[in-house]
């Protein structure tokens, strides 16, 4: 297969504030009484901050009212710890993957459930690597709806066969799929096993190296 464009998930794949959605989580659950753990948190990862409002309340009716004030409180919660970012929190291989796409001439662009990504992508000095961001502020079904992945092609003009998607959520592998790219999935096999790729992360691995093996396929 050809790939001509790479879509980043943000958060656990080029930088991970997955704690600081653990931490704003599970501050509101105490808040309101209700259990949270670190493995409900799992359930979380990749979908959309209504989505994780709904898992989180477990069945507890909560009017539309309610969960805005909800969300818009976790939210606040998470944007404190990430105004505490720098760019030293880009994880292991991530600035070099980034530049090595750049050097090769093809598209990347960042494809996000959270509404923060311009927030974490300017506390890491990176946006303007990217040739396009389309977060959850897109009018569009989030992960593991295909939307955000088509709107990612459609803004780079390229078709999303020649698209590669990388992500470490099931729901990410399972929109990009819907959405008719290939994926390298980040993390265990258990969770991103259905991807054409899987790597433990982005660490010693390079750009050339993904489009050899994606060849190869």
């Amino acid at each position: 297969m050809i790939i001509k464009a790479f879509l980043f998930d943000l958060d656990g794949v080029l930088t991970d504030t997955s704690e600081f959605h653990f931490q704003g989580w599970k501050r509101l659950a105490d808040e309101e009484g209700i259990p949270f753990s670190r493995e409900d948190n799992e359930a979380l990862r990749g979908v959309s901050r209504r989505e994780s409002l709904k898992l989180l309340l477990k069945g507890r009716p909560v009017s539309e009212m309610q969960a805005q004030e909800m969300m818009e409180r976790k939210n606040s919660y998470y944007i404190d710890l990430v105004r505490q970012m720098t760019p030293a929190d880009l994880l292991p291989g991530a600035r070099e993957i980034i530049a090595e796409i750049n050097a090769l001439g093809l598209k990347q662009a960042i494809v996000s459930s959270s509404k923060n990504a311009e927030l974490v992508l300017g506390r890491l000095q990176i946006g303007e690597l990217f040739d396009a961001v389309i977060d959850g502020n897109a009018l569009a079904r989030s992960k593991p709806h295909p939307d955000l992945f088509l709107l990612a092609a459609e803004a780079l003009a390229v078709p999303p066969e020649n698209c590669l998607v990388v992500e470490d959520a099931e729901a990410g592998v399972a929109a990009a799929h819907a959405a008719g790219m290939p994926a390298l999935g980040l993390g265990p096999a258990d969770r991103v096993g259905k991807a054409e790729l899987v790597f433990a992360s982005l660490a010693d691995h390079t750009a050339h190296e993904i489009l050899e093996l994606l060849e190869d396929s």
